[in-house]
C-alpha cells in the first residue's frame, strides 16, 4: 500500500481536512490599532487628572480608576491574541479509508469521570458510557473505563446493569443506523417502531432498578444475580468510605469474551475506583485521571485516549473518524498532542439566561488559539495521544514501570491475574510517591483547573493541538440550571486559574518565554480571568456612591474626553456583539451573556480571588465541589420560563444584591439632582453607568420585591445586602464629604 505521505503529496488526493482563516481577521487587526490609540489617549487623560488633582479625594478616585482601567487594558491586550488569526477547520472522514485501512485504525481508550452518585446520577453516567461504546469503530479497538472517585457501590451496580443492557443496545444501534446513541436522548425523540418500543421497555426496566437502588441508598439483595456479584459488593465494608477505601477494579465486559445478542464482540468496559486514604493527597480530578491513565495502560494501553465528563454523551457515532483525519495526517507531524471538541449543551433555555453555552470560552477563544498553536483542553471531549503525557515531543520521559510506557504492547487478557494485580498496584494511593506523576508526567497537579493547567504545560513543552467543531455536535452535556451552581462552578475555576497565574509557571512570564507572546497572552487571558473582579466592582460601586454624594468624577458631555469614554465602551461592546452573532448567537443571548459577565465579576470572580488570597497567606483552604447534575422540577420550570433562581442564602449573592441596591438608589438620587440642579452634563456618565447596571439587575429587583415562588431572593441575603450597602454608603459619605 502507498504511504499516506506520498498519497497526500499527489494532486489528485482528496484532503482529510482543511483550514481556513476567518475573514474578519484583518478587521480585528485594524480595530485593534485604532483601539490602541484610544487607550493611549485614555492613559494620557488619567495622567493629567492625577497631576492636576487638588485634593486627596480627587487623587484617590483618579488612582482607583487608573488601576481599574489598567486591568481592563491588560485583559483587552490578552484578548487580542485570539483575534490575530482565528481559523475554521473542516474534516472529510469519507476520505479516510484512502489513507488508512480500517485494520490499521489506532486503539482508543475512553475514560469517563464521576465523583458523587447523588450529584451525578449513575443513570446519566451509564448513558454517556453506552453512547461511546456504540461508536462506529472497530469494537476490538475500543475500551471504556469509568472512574468512580466517590467509590460508590451504586455506581458499580448501575454499570453492571448497563453491561447487560449493552448486549441489546449496541446491535440495535448498528442495525437501525441511528445517530443518537445515548439511550435517554434517543427515546425522548419521536421513534415509534416496534423494535424501538421493545428497546425502550428494556431501558426503562434497567433505569428503574438503578433508581430504586439509589432511593434505598444501597444495592438490594434481590438485585444481585450471582455469587460473583455478591463477592464484588462485599468489598463495601463498614470501614469503606468515599475518602478512605481500597482500589476496586471490575471488568464488566471483556472484548473477545462477552458477545452481544447477535453474537458480535463488544468493547471492553471497566469500572475503576482508585485507592484513597485520608493520609495521602488525592489531587481531585487530576489524580483520578492519572490513575485511569495508568490502569488503562496496564490493560489495553491504546495510543489514543478520550477524556469525558460523566454527563457529556456522544451525539455523533462518527466522531472518531473525524479525529483520525488529524491523527493520520503526517503533515501535522508527531507534535499533535490532542484534538479538542467544543462543549455543547442540551436543555439550554431559549435565551440562555445564565450564559451556559459559554460561547466565548468554548467556541470563540478556541478558534483564535487554533490559529496559533492550538486550542486549550476544556476538561471533556478531548482526544489525546497517550505519548503526550510522557514529556516533550523531542524527548520521551520514561515511566517508572515498563508496562506504563506509551509504546508498550499489552498481550494478555484484561481479566488475567497478572494484569489485574498490576492495575490495582498502579491505582494505589501511594503509587505516585517519588515519581514524576502530576509534575512532569500525566495530568498536572497544582491547580483546581487541571484541564487548563495540563493543556498549558503541554503547549509549553512544544506540543500542538487542533480544535474540531463540526456542524453536528460531537458531544452534548448538561449545563447548570440554577444560578448558585453556575456561580459556584465559576468561583472554583477562578481559584484554580489564579493558582496558575501567580505561580512560577505564570503565562505572562514562563508562558511567553516557552510559547511566544501570542500563545502566552492567550493563556494569560484565561489565567487572569478573576482579576476582572476589581474593575467590575469598582465601576459597580464607586461612580454610584460618588453620585449619591453629589461628586462628579467623569468628563462632562461637552468635553472631548467624554467621546473617548463612549468610543472605548461602545467599541468593545460592538466587537463583542459581532463575534457573538458570528458564533451563531442571538442579540438576546448576547445581552444575557454580558449580564452574566458582570454578575460573575462581582460574585464568583470576587469571592474566588478572596479565597485564593486567603489560601496564599495560609488562612483558609478550599477543595473540589462537584457541580450537581440533579434537576429539580420546579427549578426546571422556572429556568424554561427564563426566571432567575435565587432561592438559597449564599455569600455569592450578597455583593450582587448590594450592587443592585446601591445602583438603584444612585439612579433615583441622580435623577432627582438633575431636576433640582440641572446638572445633567456633569453627571451624565455616572447616571449612564447606574442606568445600565439597573437594567441588568432587573431579575434581582424582581426576586427581592415581586416574586413569591421558591426562587425568590432569600431574606438573609436581602438583609445582609442592605446592611452592607448602608456601610458602604456611610463610608463613602465620610470620605467624599471630608
Amino acid at each position: 500500500m502507498e504511504s499516506p505521505s506520498k498519497m497526500m503529496n499527489t494532486t489528485i488526493s482528496p484532503p482529510l481536512h482543511t483550514l481556513q482563516p476567518l475573514r474578519r481577521t484583518w478587521l480585528n487587526r485594524a480595530f485593534a490599532l485604532v483601539y490602541t490609540c484610544a487607550i493611549v489617549a485614555l492613559f494620557y487623560h488619567h495622567s493629567l487628572t492625577l497631576l492636576q488633582s487638588t485634593s486627596f479625594i480627587t487623587f484617590f478616585l483618579s488612582l482607583i480608576f487608573l488601576l481599574s482601567d489598567a486591568i481592563f487594558v491588560f485583559m483587552w491586550v490578552t484578548n487580542q491574541s485570539f483575534r490575530m488569526r482565528p481559523v475554521r477547520r473542516r474534516e472529510f472522514p469519507e476520505n479516510l479509508l484512502r489513507f488508512v485501512k480500517e485494520r490499521d485504525f489506532p486503539a482508543v481508550d475512553i475514560v469517563i469521570c464521576t465523583a458523587d452518585p447523588y450529584k451525578e446520577p449513575p443513570i446519566n453516567v451509564v448513558n454517556t458510557a453506552l453512547s461511546v461504546m456504540a461508536y462506529d469503530y472497530p469494537v476490538e479497538k475500543l475500551s471504556v473505563y469509568v472512574s468512580d472517585d466517590g467509590g460508590s457501590e451504586l455506581t458499580l451496580f448501575a454499570f453492571m446493569e448497563a453491561a447487560k443492557f449493552a448486549t441489546h443496545w449496541l446491535p440495535f444501534c448498528k442495525e437501525q443506523r441511528i445517530e443518537e446513541r445515548c439511550p435517554d436522548a434517543y427515546f425522548k425523540s419521536t421513534h415509534r417502531c416496534t423494535e424501538t418500543q421493545k428497546m425502550k421497555t428494556m431501558y426503562e426496566t434497567m433505569k428503574s432498578k438503578v433508581e430504586s437502588a439509589m432511593d434505598r441508598g444501597r444495592v438490594p439483595d434481590e438485585y444481585i444475580a450471582s455469587v460473583a456479584e455478591r463477592d464484588v459488593f462485599d468489598k463495601w465494608t463498614a470501614g469503606f468510605t468515599r475518602n478512605d477505601h481500597p482500589a476496586v477494579i471490575q471488568v464488566l465486559v471483556e472484548n473477545g469474551r462477552e458477545k452481544d445478542m447477535r453474537g458480535h464482540e463488544m468493547p471492553n468496559l471497566v469500572y475503576v475506583s482508585r485507592e484513597k486514604s485520608k493520609a495521602s493527597p488525592h489531587h481531585f480530578k487530576a489524580g483520578a485521571l492519572n490513575a485511569l491513565l495508568r490502569v488503562s495502560a496496564t490493560m489495553t494501553n491504546a495510543p489514543v485516549l478520550l477524556t469525558l465528563d460523566c454527563d457529556m454523551y456522544s451525539n455523533d457515532p462518527k466522531t472518531l473518524l473525524r479525529v483520525l483525519c488529524y491523527l493520520s495526517d503526517p503533515t501535522l507531524g508527531s507534535k499533535l498532542a490532542f484534538v479538542q471538541f467544543p462543549q455543547h449543551f442540551h436543555g439550554i433555555n431559549k435565551h440562555d439566561i445564565y450564559a451556559g453555552e459559554m460561547k466565548r470560552l468554548f467556541q470563540i477563544i478556541p478558534q483564535g488559539m487554533d490559529g496559533l498553536a492550538g486550542a486549550c483542553h476544556v476538561g471533556t471531549g478531548t482526544f489525546f495521544r497517550r505519548r503526550a503525557f510522557f514529556g516533550p515531543p523531542s524527548s520521551l520521559l520514561s515511566p517508572e514501570t515498563q508496562e506504563l510506557h506509551p509504546d508498550h504492547v499489552v498481550n494478555k487478557p484484561v481479566r488475567s491475574e497478572t494484569v489485574l494485580t498490576l492495575a490495582h498496584n498502579v491505582a494505589s494511593c501511594n503509587y505516585e510517591n517519588q515519581t514524576n506523576w502530576g509534575i512532569k508526567m500525566g495530568f498536572r497537579y497544582g491547580s483546581l483547573v487541571e484541564d487548563y493547567y495540563t493543556s498549558y504545560r503541554l503547549h509549553c513543552e512544544g506540543w500542538k493541538s487542533v480544535f474540531c467543531d463540526p456542524e453536528r455536535s460531537a458531544f452534548l452535556g448538561d449545563a447548570p440550571i440554577n444560578l448558585i451552581d453556575v456561580l459556584s462552578q465559576i468561583k472554583r475555576w477562578s481559584v484554580g486559574l489564579l493558582e496558575v497565574a501567580f505561580s512560577e509557571y505564570s503565562p505572562v512570564t514562563f508562558g511567553i518565554r516557552s510559547m511566544g507572546p501570542l500563545m502566552g497572552l492567550a493563556y494569560a487571558y484565561s489565567g487572569f480571568w478573576p482579576i476582572w473582579s476589581f474593575p467590575v466592582a469598582c465601576y459597580a460601586f464607586v461612580p454610584q456612591l460618588a453620585l449619591i454624594n453629589r461628586v462628579s468624577i467623569f468628563p462632562e458631555v461637552s468635553e472631548p474626553w467624554f467621546y473617548l469614554y463612549m468610543f472605548l465602551f461602545l467599541g468593545a461592546y460592538a466587537q463583542d456583539l459581532l463575534e457573538f452573532l458570528l458564533a451563531r448567537g442571538t442579540i438576546q443571548m448576547w445581552w444575557n451573556n454580558q449580564r452574566m459577565w458582570m454578575i460573575r465579576g462581582i460574585s464568583s470572580y470576587l469571592l474566588g480571588s478572596i479565597d485564593f488570597f486567603l489560601k496564599s497567606i495560609g488562612i483558609s483552604a478550599f477543595g473540589f465541589n462537584v457541580t450537581s447534575k440533579v434537576i429539580d422540577d420546579e427549578q426546571s420550570k422556572r429556568y424554561e420560563q427564563g426566571i432567575f433562581e435565587f432561592g438559597v442564602a449564599s455569600p455569592l449573592f450578597v455583593p450582587l444584591t448590594t450592587a443592585a441596591i446601591i445602583n438603584l438608589i444612585s439612579l433615583l438620587k441622580g435623577l432627582a439632582g438633575i431636576f433640582r440642579d440641572g446638572n445633567l452634563r456633569e453627571v451624565f456618565v455616572q447616571l449612564l453607568i447606574s442606568s445600565f447596571v439597573v437594567v441588568n439587575c432587573w431579575p434581582i429587583y424582581d426576586a427581592i420585591a415581586l416574586r413569591k415562588d421558591g426562587g425568590k431572593m432569600h431574606t438573609k441575603t436581602t438583609v445582609a445586602s442592605i446592611l452592607l450597602a448602608s456601610v458602604l454608603y456611610l463610608m463613602a459619605s465620610l470620605i467624599l464629604r471630608s
